[in-house]
């Protein structure tokens, strides 16, 4: 079951939400962040342009900042085996802490947030030289995972102070990706409207989606917030059937709690996206041939040609009034069954897939059944 539910945010009448202009970074914890680097650099395209760490400075860990298009991703490591971040990594394996929204102000889109009940995890705090000026607080998010605030002021996006810019970085080949379209959350059952709220009335986000899926062995419930104009998307779902051993229970289990499953990569076109970073070593989900047999049926006519490039690569298909978009789904990205990426291509729709939910649920659940999770 897919329902639409374009309502408007719950901000009370005379209170201006917080402004946010778009994502700025997602951050990652990672074990290494040399060797993850080099991962997201050689199977996704993204390149290396800035870092920090004990040669600039920077005692307690290691940060590299990598690009695609209008894409920053930091990949942190810790330097010492106490550190909150290796702590951090310990506990829920390589993965997303940090999913960073631009402001103009940082200093009244925090109070305001924490004045609205969000929780005050470090006030702002400036940072700055000769290059120009940053401000950044952060506040939490659900589970471990949090969201900076982030004010620049002279500094370009890719560059934070403290950060040296790499000058050497070895040949990379972009992929397509254009930019973050949303970041998926999966959180523990009984805690999905609690957050949905936190998004509605402390963000001024509103509820734009709102999904059921049942397989043989699992369900999910599934709502979706926005930010006003679109730029920020988080699906946020948890198990809805007990005692099941979901892909949503298995990476709470594999995590150790919520946090972002997946990171959704826009891209203008997916069948060469997809063919590159096949050919780069990424693994996808499959799907059963039966898919496509029925897939007109629910979309609409789709050319020949179009249709077996659909099929050779598994892409899956879905329309809404808006229009249509392809979706893929990466097998996990680390050790762990939790992180993995999502490729997205939007002609118009602005749907998450809702008519794919199912035959992904299903596909997990066939490597479940390897792993022996199920």
């Amino acid at each position: 079951m897919s329902v639409i539910e374009r309502e408007p945010s719950t901000i009370p009448a005379g209170q201006s939400a917080v402004r946010l202009d778009g994502i700025d970074y997602v951050e990652l914890y990672v074990g290494n962040a040399y060797q993850a680097a080099h991962f997201y650099r050689t199977m996704f395209g993204f390149k290396p342009v800035a870092r920090a760490g004990m040669e600039t400075g920077m005692r307690d860990r290691l940060s590299i900042v990598m690009v695609q298009g209008d894409i920053r991703l930091v990949i942190t490591s810790g330097l010492n085996p106490d550190s909150p971040i290796s702590r951090h990594v310990a506990l829920h394996g390589d993965g997303v802490k940090d999913v960073a929204f631009r402001v103009d102000d940082v200093a009244a889109a925090f109070q305001t947030a924490v004045e609205r009940g969000a929780r005050a995890v470090a006030e702002p705090q400036v940072h700055e030289d000769e290059r120009g000026r940053v401000v950044r607080a952060t506040i939490g998010a659900p589970g471990d995972t949090v969201h900076s605030l982030v004010e620049r002021h002279g500094y370009a996006a890719t560059l934070f102070p403290g950060f040296e810019a790499i000058t050497n970085a070895p040949a990379t080949h972009a992929v397509g990706f254009t930019e973050v379209d949303h970041v998926a959350v999966s959180m523990e059952s009984g805690h999905l409207d609690e957050w949905i709220q936190f998004y509605k009335e402390v963000l001024g986000f509103h509820q734009s989606h709102h999904e059921m899926v049942w397989t043989k062995n699992s369900s999910m419930n599934s709502k979706v917030v926005e930010d006003p104009s679109g730029k920020i998307k988080f699906p946020i779902q948890e198990p809805s059937k007990a005692g099941t051993n979901s892909q949503v229970q298995e990476y709470l289990n594999f995590n150790h709690g919520s946090g972002a499953q997946h990171v959704a990569f826009l891209c203008d076109d997916i069948c060469f996206t997809v063919r590159t970073i096949r050919e780069n070593g990424v693994r996808f989900l499959e799907v059963p041939g039966t898919y496509y047999e029925v897939l007109e049926e629910r979309v609409g006519a789709i050319q020949p040609a179009v249709m077996a490039e659909y099929q050779e690569l598994g892409i899956l298909v879905d329309s809404d009034e808006d229009g249509r978009l392809m979706q893929i789904f990466s097998e996990p990205v680390e050790a762990r069954p939790t992180m993995f990426v999502e490729v997205i291509e939007r002609r118009g729709a602005r749907g998450f897939g809702s008519g794919n939910i199912k035959a992904l649920f299903e596909a997990v659940e066939r490597q479940q059944e390897r792993r022996g999770t199920i």
